[in-house]
């Protein structure tokens, strides 16, 4: 039973310390395969290092956040073009819309997130999309943009079933992590069981989004509240009977919509 952790961080700080033990543990647990997403210019090279250090493990994106917007170069989109020619098997993340920080200037956001979809349209790889608070221009976006053929993956997905529903006409999967399994979530999992089966897929977001109580199959020595990403198989296995399947049967499903997505070697 193998899983494929569709979005995390790997390349964050907190891992740095002990890298190869936590790959290790990854790779014990069952992980085939991740995609390490960047944020900016600033820790695109620590993405890329991370995919040269395990290339049979990580699959690097590189995108621009929104909460990053303002650190941008004036030579953002080349730089990212550059990292993506230097990594065939990269995708875009993260980026995508925000009006849950401070100040949000849609409008930039907006022009940036469109930017990167048509950069991933002309190269024909996918999209890692952060979106929060910010559903209906997502949809407006995705109404007026040209989209990637290869898709969109909506990252920690959060919305109603009522919004998986609205969302399903466009190129576009959704992926869960633990989130899901908060107990005031309760909609969240409603949605989680409407996600049609070749849409869905499974990720961490670590070391963010703490797992919830009770499923931290593992922790961090130096930061036990860190969001270990070998949890992936704990959480799998407590979101997989919402879905009426058995853990190695949402594995072996998420698994081959993971090879759909990013076809890692």
């Amino acid at each position: 039973m193998t899983f494929c952790d569709a979005h995390n961080h790997l390349h964050f700080p907190p891992f740095a310390a002990d890298l190869h033990a936590v790959v290790a543990a990854m790779r014990d647990a069952g992980i085939s395969h991740c995609v390490a997403n960047g944020t900016s210019e600033h820790d695109w090279p620590a993405v890329a290092n991370l995919a040269r250090a395990f290339p049979d493990f990580v699959l690097p994106a590189f995108g621009l956040h929104p909460w990053n917007l303002a650190d941008r170069s004036p030579r953002w989109l080349q730089v990212l073009t550059t990292y993506l020619a230097d990594f065939p098997n990269a995708s875009i993340g993260e980026c995508g819309l925000d009006r849950a920080m401070e100040n949000p200037d849609l409008t930039i956001q907006n022009e940036v997130f469109r930017a990167q979809l048509e950069l991933a349209r002309t190269r024909g790889i996918s999209v890692s999309v952060h979106c929060v608070k910010a559903w209906g221009p997502l949809l407006e976006t995705l109404r007026s943009a040209c989209l990637p053929a290869r898709g969109l993956l909506l990252h920690d997905f959060t919305g109603t079933p009522e919004l998986v529903t609205e969302l399903l006409p466009f190129p576009l999967a959704f992926s869960f992590s633990a989130t899901a399994l908060l107990p005031a979530r309760a909609k969240l999992r409603a949605a989680f069981a409407r996600v049609p089966a070749q849409r869905l897929l499974l990720e961490t977001d670590a070391p963010n989004n703490p797992a919830a109580a009770g499923i931290r199959s593992h922790l961090l020595a130096a930061s036990p509240n860190t969001n270990h990403p070998a949890n992936l198989p704990a959480v799998a296995a407590r979101l997989a009977p919402l879905r009426n399947l058995q853990t190695h049967e949402l594995a072996a499903l998420t698994q081959a919509n993971f090879q759909q997505w990013f076809s890692p070697d």
